[in-house]
């Protein structure tokens, strides 16, 4: 096992070379740069635009400006500098993933916890009643959209709120519910995501205010991931359990008196856990990469939304800063997974 980690690691550098160096060179075919949007107004200072893009090598070969850039990142751990806030990659960055990861990472969990046990209890019970409803509400998970269940999430809450407020009538025991129901779809979260307003009044709370706000806030979006996750994993893990199920081991088990508890979680559940455990590869970039179309509609400040206007303002080291990190994520994952494996089926080895 030692022997194959150190290959693997080493196996690691020329990928992710590869996977950076072509990421920087179509992001750097695409047409115009970063200063094309200020040589398009007739006020602008061509001398101020030339020194512009000479600070930023904009000029230089792809290749050329590839390798300082790789540099930055071997030396210092340095991802260069973002065009548009001028400020370096890392403090642009940071404060998204930390934003995604949170909205990720509690969304992963949830779908982990409950999956394992529903796809368990339905292989025992197949064909029963509570078999038959979990699997509709699999297949219901599956058919309808992302984006359309978080249209309907956001008309049941607007369309709660009405009926709330009146039943209420100014009991403190409903304001939790109201002061949810009542967060601003339309101006995001009450946590800075634009705007001097919302800025001052999340700074003005306290720490433990701020952190209930964050996870208040987070509710809606974790539910629709944690549904879309959980409709396909629930499948895998109940297909795989029935496999084992009818598996001669397992009927080896039962004629020895093991009691099913154990049968079950020892014997069957370590077997069909495989194709779970290496589903980790893709876990680790999604903490970074966010949550996609669920993060616009719920105007939650992570990855993708950053990502996208990085892109659109063609700040090339936002851009691979964000790369660089769900490449490194991919490439970990993967390997965490493989050892994962071979620690949890005895029949996987790696000389």
């Amino acid at each position: 096992m030692t022997q194959y980690l150190i290959r693997r690691v080493f196996q690691l550098i020329p990928t992710f070379i590869g996977a950076t160096l072509l990421a920087f060179i179509i992001i750097q075919l695409t047409p115009g740069d970063f200063t094309d949007r200020f040589a398009l107004d007739p006020n602008a200072d061509a001398e101020q635009l030339r020194r512009l893009r000479e600070n930023f090598g904009l000029d230089d070969p792809i290749l050329v400006q590839y390798f300082k850039w790789m540099w930055g990142i071997i030396t210092a751990g340095y991802l260069g500098e973002s065009f548009t806030y001028r400020a370096p990659v890392t403090e642009i960055i940071v404060p998204l993933i930390i934003n995604s990861f949170t909205l990720v990472l509690i969304s992963l969990v949830l779908t982990y916890l409950l999956a394992i046990p529903i796809g368990i209890y339905q292989a025992v019970n197949q064909y029963k009643l509570g078999d038959q409803v979990w699997s509709f509400f699999a297949v219901v998970g599956l058919a309808i959209p992302n984006f359309f269940f978080i249209l309907l999430l956001i008309v049941g809450v607007l369309f709660l709120q009405g009926p709330l407020r009146e039943v209420a009538q100014g009991n403190a025991w409903y304001k939790p519910i109201l002061d949810f129901l009542s967060y601003d779809l339309r101006n995001g979260l009450l946590f800075p995501v634009g705007g001097m307003r919302t800025t001052e009044i999340y700074d003005s709370l306290s720490w433990w205010q701020q952190v209930g706000d964050r996870l208040w806030h987070l509710v809606l979006p974790t539910l629709v991931i944690t549904t879309a996750g959980l409709s396909s994993l629930v499948r895998v893990v109940r297909g795989q359990v029935l496999d084992f199920l009818q598996s001669d081991f397992v009927r080896t088990a039962r004629a020895k008196g093991l009691s099913e508890r154990v049968v079950i979680y020892k014997h069957v559940l370590r077997n069909a856990i495989s194709p779970v455990i290496s589903g980790i590869g893709t876990v680790l970039p999604e903490l970074v990469t966010g949550a996609g179309l669920v993060e616009f509609v719920y105007r939650w400040p992570g990855i993708t939304p950053g990502f996208v206007i990085a892109i659109q303002q063609k700040d090339l080291y936002v851009v691979m800063g964000l790369l660089v990190l769900s490449a490194i994520l991919l490439m970990i994952g993967n390997l965490i997974s493989d050892v994962l494996l071979a620690l949890v089926d005895p029949r996987i080895r790696y000389s």
